[in-house]
């Protein structure tokens, strides 16, 4: 693989990362302050947004990747970073998995947001 594409890679990684702390930013002051039901309504509303942002960033700064790639590396980051981070590192349980409303909906709207803003970002350009 040359430095080029490694460095693209690294890109996209960096952002889905962004993503992925600012969400978890969201729960961990969320749960300090308010109830777990209202830190994750406030996390669902929030994950697409924030992706939605870094998403337009990306996309006017880099557009190494397509939209359904980008969409699809986004939520394949979060995913594996909850799982491996969160549920068997900081939780040690996969319980937060069950959760609908916890993990599933802001699954499928980071990758939603994130698919729209790039198609915006395509038509766009």
């Amino acid at each position: 693989m040359d430095e080029m594409k490694i460095g693209k890679i690294i890109v996209i990684l960096v952002h889905a990362f962004g993503g992925w702390v600012l969400c978890g930013a969201i729960v961990g002051i969320g749960r300090g302050v308010t109830s777990l039901e209202s830190t994750l309504i406030i996390h669902a509303i929030g994950a697409p947004v924030i992706f939605a942002i870094i998403s337009l960033i990306y996309f006017r700064k880099f557009n190494y990747t397509a939209p359904l790639q980008t969409a699809l590396v986004f939520v394949s980051f979060v995913i594996l970073m909850d799982f491996f981070v969160v549920a068997l590192l900081i939780e040690k349980s996969f319980e937060m998995f069950g959760s609908i409303l916890g993990t599933w909906i802001p699954f499928a709207l980071i990758f939603l947001s994130t698919y729209l803003v790039g198609l915006c970002a395509r038509r766009r350009s």
